[in-house]
């Protein structure tokens, strides 16, 4: 309960699922695919005739999902070694993609450079849990509650070394949803430098963000008219 007031005091406006939500009426894609579903909440929010896909290895659904909703019970990193994405969604690409699967920067890295591979120019990206509250809640071991985890790291690295991409972090109680468009399908640096990244920015510590988190997480209003415009 507190940790939802803080959230709201902080960020405020309406919660990441409502924004998520009125994203996927907006652009109304053909393609959907959500790493993380657990009951599959936000995986019905995709509605027909969009195809959906979610990759979970412990999905927990509680009501059944439409025809063209599809459950992979299995990591993400098992996911995308042992199958095409592309020909799972009927040889088109990916038009939105949500992560909201382990929350450590390791696995986000891996599954926003995985995702991108199968990703148009104009498809878009939505990142949970990248803009945390305090450091106890972004912490990298996991917390029964409350856990956002060190994703924003994700979003500094980007930054930092994909200048090209189009990021934004809506400010959605109660941890931020990042928006991430101008992708590159044919870009191979994420992947290519892996292991390198990660020993940065695992060593980057939590203290980079006590001075102008907004600008460094590139926080945006979470107004729906604005959002919009990102949409494009």
């Amino acid at each position: 309960m507190l940790f939802a007031l803080l959230a709201q005091i902080k960020l405020g406006g309406e919660f990441y699922m409502e924004v998520l939500a009125r994203i996927l009426d907006q652009v109304k894609p053909r393609t959907y695919v959500e790493i993380g579903v657990f009951r599959g909440d936000s995986l019905r929010l995709a509605k027909p005739p969009t195809l959906a896909i979610g990759i979970d290895p412990e999905p927990q659904l509680t009501a059944p999902l439409a025809e063209n909703h599809k459950v992979f019970a299995e990591t993400s990193d098992a996911f995308f070694a042992g199958r095409d994405l592309r020909a799972e969604l009927g040889g088109r690409p990916v038009d939105v993609a949500f992560i909201d699967g382990m929350h450590n920067f390791e696995f986000a890295l891996r599954d926003f450079a995985n995702l991108e591979r199968h990703c148009a120019r104009d498809s878009i990206i939505l990142i949970h849990d990248c803009y945390p509250l305090d450091q106890e809640s972004a912490g990298r071991a996991p917390r029964i509650v409350n856990w956002s985890g060190d994703i924003w790291r994700l979003i500094v690295l980007l930054k930092k070394y994909r200048p090209d991409l189009s990021i934004n972090i809506i400010g959605t109680p109660p941890t931020g949803l990042g928006l991430v468009r101008n992708l590159d399908p044919n870009s191979h640096f994420l992947l290519e430098h892996y292991e390198r990244l990660c020993e940065e920015f695992l060593a980057l510590d939590y203290s980079y963000l006590d001075e102008d988190m907004p600008g460094k997480l590139n926080l945006f209003p979470n107004e729906w008219e604005k959002i919009r415009m990102l949409l494009g």
